[in-house]
């Protein structure tokens, strides 16, 4: 650990605090940084987006890949005022940076009512067993589509 990612992380801290102080959602931060430059910055913005997704990582990897035009962020680096939840730890790893920083722990979020661990069990149980209801409909009309893909010449691989 640098001075540089130091300071990278000061600013994810201090996009946090930006964010929590406009009301625009949770206390939560996240830079990503290729070549020692800031590509992309945000905050939490779920309850001023009316956008459950508008977590500060989704938020700053959308910018990124916008930024450079590209899917993937090889090569960057993320800070993130806190350990990801579980979407964001998705997104992360669809992203594919090249390593991650995170400031605060999950457990250090849940201490302050942003606890996850209910989507951690969900994901470990069985389809029937989860809280929500999952039903599969159609898979049979659907399925065709991915034998498609598969076969697709021209897609582009990710």
């Amino acid at each position: 650990m640098t001075d540089k990612d130091k300071k990278f992380m000061r600013r994810a801290i201090a996009k946090a605090e930006e964010g929590m102080n406009k009301n625009a959602g949770g206390p939560f931060g996240c830079v990503i940084v290729k070549d020692d430059e800031i590509i992309a910055e945000a905050h939490n913005c779920v309850t001023s987006a009316n956008d459950p997704t508008a977590h500060a990582e989704i938020v700053a990897i959308r910018k990124a890949c916008e930024r450079l035009n590209t899917f993937q962020l090889d090569d960057c680096t993320v800070y993130t005022s806190c350990e990801p939840c579980p979407m964001c730890f998705g997104a992360i790893y669809w992203a594919r940076p090249k390593q991650v920083y995170y400031a605060l722990t999950k457990q250090d979020a849940a201490s302050i009512d942003f606890d996850d661990q209910f989507i951690y069990d969900e994901l470990e149980k069985k389809v029937a067993d989860r809280d929500l209801e999952f039903t599969g409909l159609l898979r049979n009309e659907a399925l065709p589509l991915f034998e498609k893909w598969s076969k697709k010449s021209d897609k582009k691989a990710y």
